[in-house]
Formats: C-alpha cells, structure tokens, sequence
C-alpha cells in the first residue's frame, strides 16, 4: 500500500469503491483542532484551513461577504526532501476524494514534489455532486485551491514559486480556470500565483473568461469519447488561451472516456448529469453570462433558464490502458519543465 494512502489511513481517512469498478468516494479527512492559517510550524498531514463558498461568480471575483467554510487536506512531502521543494495542489472531482488522487499524490512524492490532496466537500456537508452539480459552485472548488496555495506558501519546506494545481473533472474546471486572473485576485492580497495548472477533462462548454490571465503555464489532458465533459469545447477554449498569450499544452487520447487515468473498468453511470449539449460563456472582466440558445445567443435570466433545459443525464466513465499509462510522463515532464522556469 502506498505510504501516503497508509498515513491517510492512519488518521481516519476511508476510501471505498462500489461494485462495478467506478471509484466513489466516502472519505473524508480527519483533522483534530482549529483550521490554521500558517504551517509556518513545519506540519504534515492532515491540516484543517479556512475557505469561502461563494454564492455568486461576481461576488466572489469582487470579493463580496461570502459564507466561511473549513476545508481539510493531507499534505505530504517527498522523502529525504532537500531545500524547499515545489509543491502540487491535488482537487477532486464530483464523487470527492477517491483512490485516484491518493495514486497521484503518491507520483507527485516520487517526483520529489509535495502533494496537498484537498477535500471540497466533507466540510461543507456534501457527499458528492454527480447527480447535482448545482449543489456546490464551480467557484468553491477555485476557492479552495487558492486558499491551499496561500496555506502552502508558508511551510518552511515548499517553495511558493513552484506550486502548481492538478484537478480531475469539477477539479480540473479549478485547476484551469484557476489560470484567470481575476479568480486570483478573489483570494491572492499580493503576487502568490501557480506555477502551473494541470487540468483533467474538465467541463468547457460553458467556460469563464477573461482577458487577463496569469500566464502560468497550463496542460489539459482530455478524452477523445468523453460524453460526460468532451474535449471538442476544451480544445477551442484552449485555442482562445492561446490568442491571448497563454502557453497551454493539449493532450488528446483519442479513445479515452471520462476518467481514462483511473484503473476503473469502463461503466455507463445513468445518473450523472452533464452539461455536454450547453455551451456558454461567463466573462469575469464585464460580469455578463451568456449561452447558447436556438439560434442565438441570450444573456441574463435568459441564459440561466438556458443552463437549466440543455442539461442531460447518462455518462461513460472508467480508465483507458492509454491515456492511463502515458498521462504520468506528460504531467512529470511539463511539471518539471513548469517548476525549472519558476526557479
């Protein structure tokens, strides 16, 4: 068993898989005392920190009073560190944590990279969203890797310029959209920024926006089948980055469903609901929503009824031998190239 998932373990950390093969999460991690506000001590392991649930995208990229909310994470350093080492913010998808991001947390230690695995929902009460995603905002999740990056700068042992996010799915929406300045600025006072953002098969069809970007690198790996977030709108989105500066890297496996790097059989999950027929766009330099719909575009309370009527429910999830054997390479040389450039 990996030492991290042992350790997990150790502190009440409990991770199960349903028949069938597709990971599902019943884990939360377990943290005695107050959230803190600095590691300036040195700690590892479970730690509690302060976070915000932002009831609006505007609200939380002006900084509106928002609801305060106690996130938890594990954090775990490489062994025989030496010096500050780089660090990867590890956020989850719509099931919570699952055996998947112990496994990647466990690479990223190997790498000699610290791994924080941060847990979204245990704190706010919520076992998943799957079946929901309205029950927790996209922003949230942004939140919560932002008040990870501030928290992890100050461990004595972890360079705050090397510190990068990876998420899967919702966690993979944090983990690109994380790259716009303004949801930075919802939560950074000064120049603390990600070294590098590492997306997997996050949703793109309705997108945020934003002409000012914080030019950290970014790597979206995607699945050519994905029917629950396909890759079609993260490639165009990817292209926009692009015009505007941003150096992004695109990974496509061809054959790969949802969750390809997971070593989960491939399964039909009927209750899922994805916005895979939605395209839109929220644009968090103006505020001003928009979606597609018919044959126009419509903004406002238009837009949000659109959001409602072009959701559907049915996906395929589950590993592909590919995408799951090749994806660790990549993410290892674009990180290290990410961490070299921010030296």
């Amino acid at each position: 068993m990996p030492a991290i998932l042992n350790r997990a373990l150790a502190i009440g950390l409990t991770v199960c898989a349903i028949a069938g093969g597709h990971a599902r999460a019943s884990s939360s991690i377990t943290v005695s005392g107050a959230p803190v506000a600095s590691l300036a001590d040195g700690r590892v392991g479970a730690v509690a920190f302060e976070s915000v649930t932002p009831r609006q995208i505007i609200d939380f990229v002006r900084r509106a009073p928002a609801d305060k909310a106690v996130v938890t994470g594990m954090l775990s350093l490489p062994k025989q560190a030496k010096g500050p080492v780089p660090a990867v913010v590890i956020l989850h998808g719509s099931l919570g944590i699952n055996p998947g991001e112990w496994m990647w947390a466990e690479r990223m230690n190997a790498l000699g990279y610290a791994s924080f695995v941060v847990d979204s929902f245990s704190g706010r009460n919520i076992a998943e969203t799957e079946k929901d995603q309205t029950r927790l905002s996209m922003a949230a999740d942004i939140a919560d890797g932002y008040a990870a990056l501030r928290l992890l700068a100050t461990h004595p042992a972890i360079d705050a310029r090397r510190i990068a996010v990876m998420g899967f799915s919702r966690g993979g929406v944090a983990a690109l959209y994380s790259s716009l300045e303004p949801f930075r600025k919802g939560v950074i006072d000064d120049g603390l920024r990600f070294a590098a953002h590492v997306a997997f098969y996050p949703s793109c069809g309705i997108h945020y926006d934003s002409n000012h970007l914080d030019g950290a690198p970014v790597l979206m790996l995607l699945g050519g089948k994905d029917d629950y977030t396909p890759a079609a709108p993260c490639i165009d989105y990817a292209d926009g980055l692009k015009a505007k500066g941003a150096p992004v890297t695109v990974k496509v496996y061809p054959d790969a469903y949802h969750a390809f790097d997971r070593f989960t059989p491939l399964r039909a999950v009927p209750s899922a609901t994805s916005a895979r027929l939605c395209h839109g766009a929220y644009d968090l330099d103006s505020g001003r929503f928009s979606m597609v719909a018919g044959s126009g575009v419509v903004s406002g309370e238009e837009a949000r009824q659109a959001t409602r009527t072009c959701l559907s429910r049915g996906v395929t999830i589950g590993g592909d031998p590919v995408g799951r054997e090749q994806s660790p390479a990549l993410v290892a040389d674009f990180l290290r190239s990410a961490f070299a450039n921010g030296r």
